[in-house]
């Protein structure tokens, strides 16, 4: 299998991205667009092969396409995902819910209903490699601590009991903000902009989605499910412990 010759203004430094997607067209507009924007880019056709090339030069984040030849968007995502650390987004078809639920359980991070604008894209793809980058000079982020939870947000890690929560980088990324910001609500509108750097869609349930899979993780801890309440109209608050 050809080395991976990932093709930026700066090979050195620039972000690298792959773009899985059997869509010539669609691909080579994303790729160009996002080349104008400094990231190295490179495509691949086929979700087998895609595979391969995470595994044996892991990209900095992956664009993937839920129907593919050779191996679909969630095969894909389902078997790099143990090994694979670079943020996943998802490209599904137009309301698709049961494709971006499935999506965000196997761990991709955000999904991106067709057809992609491409400046929406760009957001969604910041957004992403937004997480703070551990350096041996910087001081360890700290610890929050709400009640029974516990968040290691160096490390990435959450505990509920002492109990690891098994969570996507997505669903980390929420859970942090509302323990951070415990007993005061936070609407859709303003999570939606701290998580996914775009305006809100009243369509998106992105957000709900996540709130769901994270009470059933936690409920299956500590027994019961009202650690995130609903502010109807509004939207969540993780209560104090």
């Amino acid at each position: 299998m050809a080395r991976v010759a990932w093709v930026s203004v700066d090979a050195v430094t620039a972000t690298r991205i792959l773009i899985v997607e059997d869509d010539q067209e669609l691909a080579g507009l994303i790729a160009d667009y996002l080349r104008q924007h400094g990231f190295a880019v490179e495509i691949e056709e086929r979700g087998d092969r895609a595979i391969d090339r995470i595994r044996s030069a892991p990209p900095d984040l992956v664009v993937l396409d839920l129907m593919l030849p050779g191996a679909d968007g969630l095969t894909v995502c389902r078997a790099v995902r143990p090994t694979c650390t670079a943020p996943i987004l998802m490209l599904t078809a137009c309301g698709e819910e049961s494709d971006e639920v499935t999506g965000l359980e196997l761990g991709a991070d955000d999904y991106l209903a067709k057809p992609v604008r491409p400046r929406i894209l760009l957001a969604r793809v910041r957004a992403l490699l937004r997480r703070p980058s551990a350096s041996p000079r910087d001081p360890a982020p700290a610890c929050v601590q709400v009640g029974p939870l516990r968040i290691d947000p160096g490390c990435r890690t959450a505990e509920l009991n002492g109990t690891p929560v098994d969570v996507t980088s997505g669903e980390f990324d929420l859970l942090l903000l509302l323990a951070s910001n415990a007993g005061q609500v936070l609407s859709r509108q303003y999570m939606h902009g701290q998580l996914r750097g775009t305006d809100f869609d009243e369509f998106d349930r992105s957000i709900d989605l996540r709130v769901s899979r994270l009470r059933q993780k936690l409920g299956a801890i500590s027994g019961h499910h009202d650690a995130i309440l609903t502010v109807r109209g509004v939207g969540y608050l993780y209560a104090r412990g």
